[in-house]
């Protein structure tokens, strides 16, 4: 039997696609125009930047980044190309290889972070109150808790400033 939405659950569903979509292209935007990188890239060198030794395996930054192996390849190559990420092979199993980003990536990620955490700020923070900001903390920390045993549910998700 379908459990169809009802009138206030429709409304909150559409909000939330509206506003999820809205901000992420505008987000998107403000970082191809900047610093001429997609959001996938910029989130890519967060993780990155996140990690010890600034690495981790592909398969492991793939699933921090809700992303197919196949996918992140792609993104790691142009990241390659540009000098923003090295793969090195991993010594101890020949199946693994690590992404590694380097001193230009983290530079590209240092002069991208003002203007997107400016974005960030713009799209979404300065038009909630400090109470929505909680109820939205809370919100989305309750729908990732109960998304957390699914592969790879919610894990891409973190900070947004590149710190």
């Amino acid at each position: 039997m379908t459990r169809w939405l009802d009138d206030d659950e429709q409304r909150a569903w559409r909000a939330f696609m509206g506003a999820s979509q809205l901000v992420q292209e505008e987000l998107d935007r403000q970082l191809q125009r900047d610093s001429g990188m997609p959001h996938a890239y910029y989130a890519t060198l967060v993780k990155l930047s996140e990690a010890p030794e600034r690495m981790l395996r592909m398969s492991e930054l793939a699933a921090e980044l809700n992303s197919s192996q196949s996918r992140l390849s792609h993104a790691i190559a142009r990241l390659e190309e540009r000098g923003w990420v090295r793969r090195e092979p991993c010594a101890a199993d020949k199946r693994v290889s690590w992404a590694v980003l380097t001193d230009e990536g983290l530079a590209a990620l240092a002069a991208a972070a003002p203007g997107h955490v400016e974005a960030v700020r713009q799209n979404l923070f300065d038009l909630l109150t400090p109470r929505q900001i909680r109820q939205l903390t809370e919100i989305c920390a309750t729908v990732l808790a109960g998304t957390a045993d699914r592969p790879a549910a919610g894990r891409g998700h973190g900070p947004v400033t590149g710190r």
